[in-house]
This record gives structure tokens, sequence and C-alpha cells, in this order.
């Protein structure tokens, strides 16, 4: 499977690139990552579970990542082992483009699945794939991207929970 997308995160391209190589920040963006820790400056072990069309998987694996370019990109690449669902091993190209205040992020994957979940079908996989990826980039353009403020004209609620809102104008003309 091969796919290459782009996708634009309100964040200076040095933000992005520290989230990218921040564990905790990967952790909650991966769907279904259990646990990531960095092993050394370019490797990192993972557990994740997911769920691929009727196949729920633990994969356990290692990440490497070479061709490091500070803040413009990296080559990720990894292998992971479910057991009797199977195996799946891919890299991607990732690469950073500044764009004013925001940061372009694109990224080529290439990743290929054997045993039971490749049984599934291509359509079924990539497609999931593509889910995945999705969400990963929603929660990490969401966690790495400024955070929304209250809309204006909102009332802020107290500690005690009780609107401070402007009840003592009503049915006054």
């Amino acid at each position: 499977m091969d796919m290459n997308d782009s996708q634009r995160i309100e964040a200076p391209r040095d933000v992005v690139w520290a989230a990218l190589n921040d564990t905790e920040v990967l952790k909650a963006c991966i769907p279904g990552c259990q646990s990531i820790t960095m092993t050394s400056p370019t490797e990192m072990e993972a557990a994740v579970v997911l769920k691929i069309g009727p196949v729920k998987a633990s994969f356990t694996g290692k990440v490497t990542l070479s061709n490091i370019d500070a803040p413009n990109g990296y080559t990720i690449s990894g292998e992971g082992q479910g057991g009797v669902a199977g195996h799946a091993r891919g890299g991607a190209d990732v690469r950073l483009e500044a764009d004013g205040e925001a940061t372009i992020l694109h990224y080529t994957v290439k990743a290929e699945v054997g045993g039971k979940i490749a049984q599934l079908g291509s359509r079924l996989i990539d497609s999931t794939a593509r889910k995945l990826a999705g969400e990963f980039f929603e929660k990490f353009a969401a966690t790495v991207g400024p955070q929304p403020e209250a809309a204006e004209g909102e009332e802020e609620k107290p500690e005690d929970g009780k609107s401070k809102g402007k009840w003592w104008k009503l049915g006054k003309a």
C-alpha cells in the first residue's frame, strides 16, 4: 500500500518538528497507541491495539528515524508483530514546509501487511490505513496548533458553575 498526502498545521515548523519527536504527543495522537518509548535518539518501541475489519490485534514493534534533517523532515520506518493476526512493516518520508505562521506536513507512506490481516483484502486495509492516518493528523494538528479560545460573547462560568449572565436586563426595555 502506498499513500501520500499533506496536512496544514497551524503552528511554526520548529514547533511541529518538536512535536513529531515528542513521545507524549505521539502517544496521544496515534490511534490505539498504548505506549511509546524512546530507546535512543533515533529509535522507539511502541505498542498499539488496532481493529481492522473483524480483526483486533495488538502490535508491538520498533520504529527507527533516519535521514534526519531537522527541522525539515526525516524518514520513519518500523516493523510490528501482531501475533496470530500477522505483521506490519512500513515507512514514511516526512517533510515539513514553512507556510507563513503555519507548516505544511507532507508525507509519503509505504506499508505491507502479512498474516491473517493480509487476508482481509487490500481495499479494507487501504481504507483503514487512510482512516487511521486521518485520525492521527486531526489529533496532531489539534494538539500542536493553537488552542481555541472562548468565542466572543460567550459567558464564562465561575468555579461555582453558576452563569454570570445579564439576568437583571431581562424584561427591561
